[in-house]
């Protein structure tokens, strides 16, 4: 499975309306080395043996100088001195900081659950202008320096593709159209709490901005997403308006990025924010408890629908906390919040 950090409807209008005709064609060639990915797309099988009891990384770290080409050559193993790269060594330290974060707060061994090697390649292709996960490794671009800026500068970019590893070896979910979109926003949502375990924000100290940071000075915008105010991320002559929706009413129907993946997956990011700060708190305690439990409990069909992933979350808040409960009644109230149905057939 191959999950792109910068979605087609931005490089499509950049490849299109950018001034500079260097930053049209580099859009155009990431969009065509995306669409290639995606045809060379693989499914690992969902499930994993058990975790090993030793809580260890095994972190490796390549170069692909420049090239399409993976996974380069190896310039950092695990427990190696600093390289002095900074991209490099950026990409060494958030791999730790993710392990660490699903060590220490969900009991979780690495992405499967059994001590994966986690692997990373960094200077992926000239100027690249995305990160993505493709079913084994992560892989970072440069960044153009007009739109964006390196890849592994932001934790959360880090945090977010790997999760799409996670989502693989648990829930496995499709990658189109509401199941899709859920792929996508649980990949945000633990990217997000990712960073803010890091910083030691509660919910409501948190900016819920994905990839802030990541768009380059001149640029409108602070971020590739917003999970507090789905649509507000950025509105740039050159990159176009955020178009995603935090309410069922604005949901997109649209064949284009698998179905809308990257756009409607602002719904079900809004109402985690919801219930994170309806919680309040540190948001990975309880709310993020919650959808980590709904991802690798083993209930969800692989193409759940919002509805059916809703109700999946009631459950397992249920379980946790009881029916009763201050956190399930958050969670009840954020997804009729942004209309989702919990009466809905599950599958929808």
């Amino acid at each position: 499975m191959r999950c792109h950090i910068v979605p087609p409807h931005m490089l499509e209008r950049i490849a299109r309306d950018a001034e500079d005709p260097a930053i049209r064609g580099r859009a155009r060639r990431t969009l065509a080395l995306t669409s290639a990915q995606f045809t060379e797309r693989r499914t690992a099988a969902a499930g994993a043996p058990s975790p090993s009891e030793d809580f260890v990384p095994d972190r490796t770290i390549n170069d692909a100088g420049h090239r399409e080409e993976l996974p380069g050559r190896t310039v950092r193993a695990e427990g190696a001195p600093a390289t002095g790269d900074p991209t490099a060594d950026r990409a060494y330290d958030w791999l730790g900081t993710t392990f660490d974060f699903f060590e220490a707060v969900y009991r979780r061994d690495s992405i499967d659950g059994a001590g994966l090697p986690m692997v990373s390649t960094v200077h992926y292709g000239d100027k690249y202008d995305n990160a993505f996960w493709n079913g084994e490794q992560m892989v970072y671009g440069d960044g153009d320096g007009v739109l964006f800026t390196d890849f592994t500068a932001p934790l959360d970019v880090t945090g977010h593709e790997l999760v799409h590893g996670v989502t693989q070896y648990t829930a496995n979910l499709e990658y189109y159209g509401q199941s899709g979109a859920l792929n996508e926003s649980v990949s945000d949502v633990f990217g997000s709490l990712v960073k803010q375990w890091h910083l030691g924000q509660t919910a409501d100290r948190a900016d819920w901005l994905i990839g802030e940071g990541l768009l380059a000075p001149g640029v409108d915008g602070v971020a590739l997403r917003s999970m507090k105010e789905p649509g507000t991320a950025y509105d740039d002559p050159q990159l176009g308006k955020d178009p995603q929706p935090g309410h069922m009413d604005d949901y997109l129907d649209t064949y284009r990025d698998n179905g809308g993946v990257h756009i409607n997956s602002g719904i079900p990011n809004h109402a985690f924010y919801l219930v994170a700060t309806g919680i309040g708190g540190n948001a990975w305690e309880k709310a993020g408890r919650i959808w980590y439990e709904t991802l690798t409990g083993g209930s969800l069909a692989s193409d759940v629908g919002f509805a059916g992933f809703a109700a999946a979350t009631v459950r397992a808040a249920t379980a946790l906390y009881g029916a009763e409960a201050v956190e399930t009644k958050a969670v009840s109230r954020a997804w009729t919040g942004v209309g989702v149905s919990l009466e809905a057939n599950e599958t929808q």
